[in-house]
C-alpha cells in the first residue's frame, strides 16, 4: 500500500511526565522526573528535534504509581510560555471542569500562546478520584454523553454569539465571549468502546487509540473514519506507543524485558482492577484495556503493543506501516523521557521523513531545512 501524495507528514507527540513515577509502573531506573524545570527543558528539546505536540496527563489523586501530580491545564500553560512552536494538549475531565470556564480559559490561552493550546477530553475511568473529590460519578454511557455535551459547549462558546445550550448536563443562555479565538483549540479524545467511537465520529478532531497491532489499529481507523464521514466530518488518528530505540534490537528488547521483570506488581494489579471497569461497563464488553494483560498494563495505554522496539531503522519502518493504515500522529512514551525524546528526534524522525518521501508524501518545510542526522 502506497501513501497518497497528498498525505500530510506524520506528526509526533510525547507524554509529558507531569506526574511522578515516570511512564512505566516499574522499579527500573528512570531518569525522568515531574518537576517543572525538567519538563520545560524536555519541551524545548522536543520542539527543536521535530515533535509537534506534548500531552499532559490529568491526575488529582495518587493512582497507577503517580503519588504526586501537577494539574494538567496550568502545567500546559507553563510549557506553552517556555516554548515557541510546540502545541500542548491538556487532558481535562468533564465533571471536574465547567465547560464555560474552560472555554474562556482556552480562548485567552490561544491569544497568549499563538493558538498552540489543545484539549484532550477524557470521559473518565478513575471512580475514586470523583467520589473522593465529592463529584458525581456517572456510569459509562452517561460519561460519554456528558463528554459530548462538554465539547458541544466549548465549540459553541468559541464560535457563536449569544450562545444558548440546553443539554442534560450543561446549560447556557445568550453567552457571547470576547475575544473569540481565531482558531479553536483542537479537540482530542480517546476510548475504545462503541460509545467512544461514535462520539469521536460526531464531534472530535482527533481520536487517540491505545497501543495495538497494525490490524487492530486499521480496524479502528476504518470504523471511526466511516462514522465521521457519515456525519460529514473528517477526523485524524493518534496512536499510543512506547518507544525503545537502541543501537541494536537486542539492547532494546532487553530494556523492555527488564521493565516488565521489575514491575511494581501491587500497583499494576490495582490499576488493572480499576480500569477493567471501562470494558465491563459497556454492553458489548469493549473499552480501554478490556483485553490488556499484566505486561501491557505496566505501561500507560498498552504502549508495548505497538512494537516500537529496536534500532532507529526498525522503529522508523514500523511507524511507517502504521502510517499506511491511517495513523496521523504517534503519541510516544519513553523510559528516560528527556534523553529519549532527543534521541528519537535526532535518529528516528529523519528516517521517517526519508521513508515518507519514498512513499509519496510531500516533505515538511522543517525537514527540508534541517540536514538529516542533525
Amino acid at each position: 500500500m502506497t501513501l497518497s501524495p497528498s498525505s500530510d507528514p506524520l506528526k509526533f507527540a510525547y507524554w509529558v511526565p507531569n506526574v511522578s513515577g515516570g511512564l512505566v509502573v516499574s522499579t527500573i531506573e528512570q531518569r525522568t522526573n515531574h518537576t517543572p524545570d525538567y519538563n520545560i527543558e524536555t519541551a524545548q528539546i522536543a520542539e527543536q528535534v521535530g515533535f509537534d505536540y506534548a500531552l499532559t496527563q490529568v491526575r488529582y489523586l495518587a493512582s497507577y504509581g503517580a503519588d504526586a501530580q501537577h494539574e494538567s491545564v496550568s502545567f500546559s500553560l507553563g510549557l506553552l510560555s517556555k516554548t515557541e512552536k510546540l502545541k500542548v494538549i491538556a487532558a481535562v475531565h468533564p465533571g471536574q471542569w465547567p465547560p464555560t470556564i474552560l472555554a474562556k480559559l482556552g480562548a485567552t490561552a490561544q491569544e497568549l500562546y499563538d493558538n498552540r493550546l489543545c484539549l484532550n477530553v477524557v470521559s473518565g475511568w478513575f471512580k475514586d478520584e470523583y467520589t473522593k473529590l465529592g463529584l458525581p460519578w456517572l456510569d459509562h454511557e452517561e460519561r460519554y454523553r456528558r463528554a459530548e455535551e462538554f465539547i458541544d459547549v466549548l465549540r459553541g462558546l468559541w464560535a457563536q454569539d449569544d450562545f444558548t445550550y440546553r443539554g442534560d448536563f450543561y446549560r447556557t443562555r445568550d453567552v457571547t465571549f470576547r475575544p473569540a479565538p481565531k482558531f479553536a483549540p483542537e479537540i482530542f479524545q480517546g476510548g475504545n468502546s462503541t460509545s467512544a467511537r461514535a462520539m469521536a465520529g460526531r464531534v472530535s478532531d482527533w481520536y487517540f487509540m491505545n497501543g495495538g497491532s497494525i490490524e487492530k489499529t486499521a480496524e479502528q481507523v476504518q470504523d471511526v473514519g466511516a462514522q465521521a464521514a457519515t456525519n460529514g466530518r473528517d477526523i485524524k488518528f493518534g496512536l499510543n506507543g512506547f518507544a525503545v530505540v537502541r543501537d541494536t534490537e537486542e539492547e532494546a528488547v532487553a530494556v523492555v524485558e527488564e521493565i516488565i521483570a521489575k514491575a511494581d506488581v501491587e500497583k499494576v494489579n490495582n490499576f488493572g482492577t480499576a480500569v477493567k471497569q471501562a470494558g465491563a461497563a459497556t454492553a458489548d464488553k469493549k473499552g480501554m484495556w478490556a483485553d490488556s494483560e499484566f505486561k501491557d498494563l505496566v505501561q500507560y495505554n498498552d504502549g508495548f503493543r505497538t512494537g516500537l522496539i529496536g534500532t532507529p531503522q526498525q522503529v522508523a519502518e514500523r511507524i511507517i506501516e502504521y502510517r499506511k493504515v491511517g495513523v496521523n500522529l504517534m503519541l510516544l512514551c519513553f523510559l528516560h523521557v528527556k534523553e529519549d525524546v532527543e534521541r528519537f528526534g535526532r535518529d528516528v524522525i529523519p528516517l521517517i521523513r526519508e521513508l515518507e518521501i519514498k512513499e509519496g508524501v510531500e516533505p515538511s518545510p522543517e525537514f527540508l531545512q534541517v540536514p538529516v542526522g542533525v
